[in-house]
């Protein structure tokens, strides 16, 4: 996986930051949906590459509960983690045991789980 991760970076629009992402999104079926940071300038409405992969998952046809595991890596040599708006879209399509593995660009990886990343989440019932 961290090959393809390491090619799919190249395809981040990454102009403003100079900080490539990419993410890749497994289903159960096996199916893998790719994505990429996409930045513009007034940078808030640019999209990170994990919530682009979730997203071509559902436009898809897939649903909440169909992903078996998320792979992301960004452009740093220390192993970084989704964003909090990344965290909130990740605990809302997946469940609280979905992998997370976050990569470096040396190759290391740390395996996290939706629940250790999103230890209080904002859900559903909140909305009640």
């Amino acid at each position: 996986m961290k090959e393809k991760l390491l090619k799919l970076r190249e395809n981040a629009y990454a102009k403003y930051s100079n900080f490539p992402v990419s993410s890749i999104v497994v289903t159960y079926d096996g199916k893998e949906f790719c994505g990429v940071n996409v930045e513009d300038a007034s940078y808030r409405a640019g999209a990170c590459a994990e919530r682009v992969a979730l997203f071509s998952m559902l436009a898809s046809g897939y649903k909440k509960g169909d992903v078996k595991e998320i792979h992301v890596m960004t452009s740093a040599k220390s192993i970084g983690t989704p964003c909090f708006v990344c965290r909130q879209m990740i605990f809302e399509l997946c469940s609280k045991d979905t992998p997370i593995f976050c990569y470096s660009i040396d190759g290391d990886v740390k395996k996290y789980t939706v629940e250790e990343l999103c230890p209080y989440p904002f859900g559903e019932e909140d909305l009640k």
